[in-house]
């Protein structure tokens, strides 16, 4: 039997790893009068063996069965992993063993599961594709404690009908309370806790909180905040520590210090930013240019361990929404001590980097600093001044000028370097978002992307790359930033669906990594560049953090971090205590090991997903929302998307995405060929594929689902007349 560790005094014997090894010894469910006999334990440590059977229950490593005992969950053909419900009512656990597939699970074998709990699934016999199937037996965590939901209907004296704003949740909710100062109307979000099962499809819930009305954007907001657990307020003892540190550098803090004051640092971002955590600084020299790249000394004011560093840790990075940020760090920090605001002097870790003439790295060097920003700028400004010569602009400028000319020099090599190297470049367009006085969007249109945002861009990968090299070369752990190679099936039905657009004739027939870049140069300033971009990056797999050395595919870097942004990215964080140690300096002698960095990377992956779905979640809402003032409105559209029942259009006049459905076609009927992703007419030929262009108008909005429905336009729907006026 298992033998039992020497404890100290006072401390239990046996450990949750004990209980573990006892299972496996004995090869059958346990009950536990059994635990107390093998494993030769007193009944005084009962409390201490009921906490540690609890805590391996949460954790799925063992379940408790009808008869009382505990089974060994892997041995009883019963897996672990977090339920995830498609729009289409269907779900899969995905697995904790990431070794194995994920488990189909049919919408009647759920049992009063919800989309995102930690469950206990049970393998059917038989399989479904390549996907086995199953069936939910336990509920180990439940993904949200409150559920928002929008009222249908009023029900009896003080009860209301609602549906979950998830549309993952499919059931309804009968919601009940008096917290409220009001009755909620038709269409209001309102926050519940969920009580329980009244019947199949059925919640009782107890109402929390009203967030307001549906068509608000800053409801929208806070709805989509709360959906994805992204905290909303620092706990009392955080503000109270941002509170208490200085409003700025002390002399001290000068101290063993490079003093760079004199140098003409600038700062450059968009126009409404509010923290400026990275200033640059360019200098010509005789047979080649140097390059400083000072980053906000974020770790001078967060000790490793303190309260800012464990709710920095949980936040893992800032989240960003149209109207409101949520960031890693208070205001004081965020907005004032570490951030490099102009003429004032703030405390900086500095990449010094020397290139040569023709771009090529030279050598680097890294240290702690004090720098003075002499200009913030913004992206806006600099396009004037370089890229449009605007003399007002550049006399606005003028003190700072030679350098950003210097700096545009740079930048360019920078950039054909990255491109000779087989480096990806995306230019998918983001959304820029107008809003009016209250708060509803009046504009979505393409934000403009200009050189002068890719040469910041530029500067911050050459520092990100130096950083990343020379912690690799002291071996000091620390949180590289990687992006694996796309997997070859996924590349070579990319290339197949490339080959069927307008564009398919040009572009290379060999679906290797290397011709992607050739693919994006073939697109560029097409028509179907966006749809390009936007089927390219989904073949991409996703970017992460990991304490192993790896290279990042899309940049073609063999080595690479984030170092740039400690305000809103803990990963950088990690990274720039890492180079004081690395560098020597004083109070950052002992450093976390490579498997806390590792376990605090596989943290922060989770959470930059958190972000990167909330980001688009509120992106879909508001555009649905601004898209409600457009209904009857006519556009032109690329075909971005095709399935079985429609295709996909995103539109030219507005940075929008919609649905026609072939349901609204009547001039044939349309077969759906998978292999060619396109419709064709049975009767007319008629066809509908990638990157085609189509004239459509807005007949309906949904709101709750987030869907923009159109339909061709009248001489689309019924095929365009080809013949001239005389019929020839």
């Amino acid at each position: 039997m298992v033998k039992k560790r020497k404890p100290k005094s006072g401390e239990c014997p046996i450990s949750p790893k004990d209980i573990l090894e006892l299972f496996r010894e004995v090869k059958r469910p346990i009950k536990m009068n059994d635990f107390y006999r093998f494993l030769h334990l007193s009944k005084r440590w009962r409390r201490d063996l009921e906490d540690m059977i609890e805590h391996l229950e949460k954790d799925g490593k063992i379940i408790r069965l009808r008869g009382g005992a505990w089974g060994l969950t892997k041995n009883l053909h019963l897996l672990t992993g977090k339920l995830q419900v498609q729009r289409s009512g269907v779900g899969f656990v995905l697995l904790d063993d990431k070794r194995r597939a994920d488990i189909f699970v049919a919408p009647s074998a759920f049992g009063n599961a919800m989309h995102g709990d930690t469950v206990v699934v049970a393998l059917l016999p038989g399989g479904r594709g390549k996907n086995q199937e199953g069936r939910i037996v336990r509920i180990l965590k439940r993904a949200r404690a409150t559920i928002t939901c929008r009222v249908i209907k009023k029900m009896g004296k003080s009860g209301y009908i609602c549906r979950p704003t998830d549309s993952r949740l499919t059931f309804s909710i009968l919601a009940t309370g008096d917290v409220l100062e009001r009755r909620p109307r038709k269409n209001e979000l309102l926050v519940v806790e969920p009580r329980e099962q009244l019947e199949a499809g059925l919640w009782a819930a107890e109402i929390l909180e009203s967030l307001g009305d549906e068509e608000d954007g800053n409801v929208q907001e806070r709805l989509v905040k709360i959906n994805h657990d992204i905290p909303m307020s620092f706990p009392d003892e955080v503000t109270e520590a941002a509170k208490g540190l200085p409003a700025v550098p002390s002399e001290e803090d000068f101290v063993d210090r490079i003093d760079l004051r004199n140098l003409d640092f600038v700062t450059i971002d968009g126009a409404t930013a509010r923290d400026f955590d990275d200033a640059v600084y360019v200098e010509e020299q005789r047979d080649g240019y140097r390059l400083w790249v000072a980053i906000a000394d974020v770790s001078h004011y967060v000790q490793e361990d303190s309260v800012l560093d464990q709710e920095a840790v949980q936040r893992a990075n800032s989240y960003y929404f149209p109207q409101s940020v949520e960031p890693m760090f208070p205001v004081e920090l965020s907005n004032g001590l570490c951030s490099l605001n102009p003429r004032v002097p703030r405390l900086a870790m500095v990449a010094e980097t020397y290139f040569y003439a023709d771009g090529t790295y030279g050598k680097s060097k890294f240290y702690p600093a004090v720098i003075q920003s002499k200009a913030r700028l913004t992206y806006g400004q600099v396009k004037r001044a370089l890229l449009d010569k605007d003399e007002k602009e550049r006399a606005v400028i003028s003190p700072v000028l030679p350098m950003l000319e210097r700096a545009e020099e740079l930048a360019r090599l920078l950039k054909q370097k990255r491109s000779d190297r087989g480096s990806l470049d995306f230019d998918v367009p983001e959304a820029q978002i107008t809003f009016d006085v209250s708060g509803a969007p009046i504009a979505i249109d393409r934000k403009i992307r200009h050189f002068g945002h890719m040469m910041i861009e530029e500067f911050m990968i050459a520092a990100n790359e130096a950083v990343a090299r020379f912690l690799t070369e002291v071996e000091v752990p620390f949180l590289y930033r990687i992006h694996p190679a796309p997997e070859l099936d996924k590349l070579s039905g990319l290339f197949k669906m490339l080959h069927r657009t307008e564009l398919g004739e040009s572009f290379p027939k060999e679906p290797t990594p290397e011709n992607l870049q050739v693919v994006l140069k073939i697109a560029e300033g097409t028509e179907q560049e966006f749809v390009v971009h936007r089927l390219t990056l989904r073949t991409m797999m996703q970017a992460q953090y990991t304490a192993i050395h790896q290279t990042h595919f899309g940049l073609a870097s063999d080595c690479y971090c984030h170092f740039t942004s400690p305000i809103r990215r803990y990963a950088d964080l990690i990274v720039h205590r890492a180079l004081k140690h690395a560098l020597k300096v004083k109070g950052y002698e002992h450093i976390r090991g490579v498997d806390k960095v590792q376990a605090i990377g596989e943290h922060l992956n989770k959470r930059e997903r958190v972000a990167m779905e909330a980001e688009r979640e509120i992106l879909k809402r508001i555009t649905a929302l601004y898209m409600l003032t457009q209904v009857g409105a006519e556009f032109t559209g690329v075909i971005s998307g095709v399935a079985e029942f429609g295709f996909w259009a995103e539109l030219e006049e507005v940075m929008a995405e919609g649905m026609v459905r072939l349901s609204s076609i009547d001039d044939d009927y349309y077969v759906y060929l998978s292999e060619r992703n396109e419709l064709i007419g049975e009767r007319t030929g008629r066809r509908f594929a990638l990157g085609q262009v189509v004239k459509v108008w807005l007949y309906d909005v949904n709101l709750a689902r987030m869907e923009i429905n159109l339909k061709l336009r009248e001489e689309d729907a019924l095929g365009e007349d080809t013949s001239d006026e005389n019929g020839e």
